[in-house]
């Protein structure tokens, strides 16, 4: 006699729920749904069908967009717009029949943003976010104007004037021998003499930008800075936001409130205005002018802090009432129509093999680096170029190093290099670099171990995965055996090798949303 025939014939018995013990008895045999079971409510089946729904559309949306995406690639490739575009796609066609093991391995990441399991991102996460950055930005704005103010109040000796000519009566001849509360007692005494006074409605008049370090040392790279740009003295003023855990932050003043001048371009020796403040913009100051810089950045003469985040809202004001725009010159638009036109090039060539060569490129100029400055000679890009097969022509590279070496010295910053002639993403895809590596470096050294990463990264969300193609465990590997390969440490990973990872891989991404969600799906951002 079965356990089933036992409960039937005893109703004192417990009645065990039959789907456990089919699936004990039998594995193999079909889920038994049991026959007492009420019919569902009303909201259950409202609840149901908007799943349905909302399922349904979303399969819909990404089938079409994707379909979108190929006929605007596909359109893309057929319309040749000159000689050198023509050259541009037959070169890429040959690269592709040349995929190497290791690129089609690095490939397996761009299966994220084709997963309609992850189409619509966590809104909860985003809100929280906005809610941080705001609080972020209002704490930073309240700590400039209490420094501010209160430097102007403070250091002006004429506020002892008139208090010292009441008091110099009740004070006796010998203030040595007399009691506490007949001596004059002050906090400090200054004789440092304001040249403005300084009020909060003058402060007011501000822009408040967002910005970051240009650099390949992570601990510089991930500074959280803010600035302000005044328009009464045409000043500006940097603060660093500092969080220690959940609770504790400190704001420092990071470059102090002064007028400054272009250090570098065709605009050197120009004060900044408000023209010089958008997304993407570079700031550059030098290092010797601030000497409580930390030593990490005072190892390069300039520093240079790239503009991430804009007020428009007081920028398109304040431009307003001042009338002032944006002059570019004939030529810095010819600069800016060159570059783009040999990174148009470049990026072609790198559609499908761009982890594997940018990668190398980079430890390729790192290793000829000899003393450790950044800086390399002509010859130098020229060979690098060649030996990872990235074709430039002559006359645009002889216009690219023109551009490039506008000291005049005859070298140039590989870094640098870099971004000029391959380009960058955009700054709203660089935040989602830098704080999936925050993210990762919670010891803010700069570098992740091998072992950590192995340890956040999470493949469970991959289309191969889901699909059974592939397991979690082999989409790791193949993750980690790229990321490897760019990494001059085989146990350790840079934060300017994990930006240049994800840089190469941006080149074959077209929409910024499904660049994040290759970013922020295996990393849980």
């Amino acid at each position: 006699m079965d356990l089933k025939s036992c409960a039937m014939e005893d109703p004192c018995l417990p009645v065990v729920p039959q789907l456990d013990l089919g699936s004990l008895v039998d594995s193999d045999e079909e889920d038994r749904i049991p026959e007492n079971l009420p019919a569902p409510t009303d909201k259950y089946k409202l609840k149901h069908q908007q799943y349905k729904t909302a399922m349904t559309g979303g399969y819909k949306q990404f089938s079409q967009r994707n379909a979108e995406k190929a006929k605007s690639s596909i359109t893309h490739q057929q319309t040749p717009r000159n000689k050198t575009d023509d050259k541009c796609v037959q070169g890429a066609e040959a690269i592709t029949d040349d995929l190497t093991t290791l690129d089609r391995k690095a490939l397996l990441q761009l299966g994220y943003a084709a997963n309609p399991h992850i189409l619509q991102r966590s809104t909860g996460k985003s809100d929280a976010d906005v809610v941080a950055a705001e609080k972020k930005k209002q704490m930073v704005a309240e700590q400039v104007m209490i420094d501010h103010l209160s430097r102007a109040v403070i250091s002006d000796p004429e506020q002892n004037l008139t208090s010292e000519k009441q008091e110099i009566s009740h004070i006796l001849p010998d203030s040595k021998l007399a009691p506490i509360r007949f001596r004059k007692r002050t906090l400090h005494e200054t004789k440092i003499r304001t040249q403005s006074t300084l009020t909060e409605n003058i402060l007011s008049h501000k822009v408040q930008f967002d910005g970051r370090i240009i650099s390949r040392n992570g601990r510089d790279a991930c500074r959280e800075l803010v600035g302000f740009f005044f328009t009464h003295d045409q000043s500006l003023t940097i603060y660093e936001y500092r969080q220690f855990g959940k609770n504790r932050t400190n704001v420092l003043p990071f470059i102090q409130k002064n007028i400054y001048c272009h250090q570098r371009g065709r605009r050197k020796g120009k004060q900044y205005r408000l023209a010089d403040l958008y997304v993407g913009a570079n700031l550059t100051f030098l290092s010797s002018d601030h000497p409580r810089l930390p030593e990490s950045v005072k190892e390069n003469t300039v520093l240079t802090l790239r503009i991430t985040n804009v007020d428009w809202r007081a920028l398109d004001s304040l431009r307003t009432d001042s009338e002032e725009h944006d002059d570019v010159t004939s030529e810095e638009a010819n600069d800016r129509k060159i570059l783009k036109a040999i990174q148009d090039l470049l990026k072609e060539q790198l559609r499908k093999r761009g982890v594997r060569i940018l990668t190398g490129l980079g430890k390729h100029l790192q290793q000829l680096d000899k003393e450790g400055n950044g800086l390399l000679d002509k010859a130098d890009f020229k060979q690098a170029l060649k030996l990872f097969r990235l074709e430039v022509s002559e006359n645009d590279f002889e216009s690219f190093w023109l551009i490039l070496n506008s000291s005049g010295n005859g070298r140039a910053d590989y870094g640098e290099f870099k971004r000029a002639i391959i380009g960058e993403m955009n700054e709203y895809r660089k935040s989602f670099v830098r704080k999936a590596f925050m993210k990762l470096d919670f010891n803010k050294t700069g570098s992740v171990s091998i072992i950590d990463i192995s340890k956040c990264y999470c493949a469970k969300m991959h289309p191969q995965v889901i699909s059974g193609h592939s397991t979690e465990e082999e989409i790791k590997s193949s993750f980690l055996e790229t990321l490897k390969d760019a990494c001059s440490k085989s146990d350790e990973v840079s934060y300017g090798e994990f930006e240049d990872y994800y840089e190469s891989l941006s080149i074959g991404i077209v929409d910024d949303e499904d660049f994040v969600n290759v970013l922020c799906t295996p990393w849980g951002i």
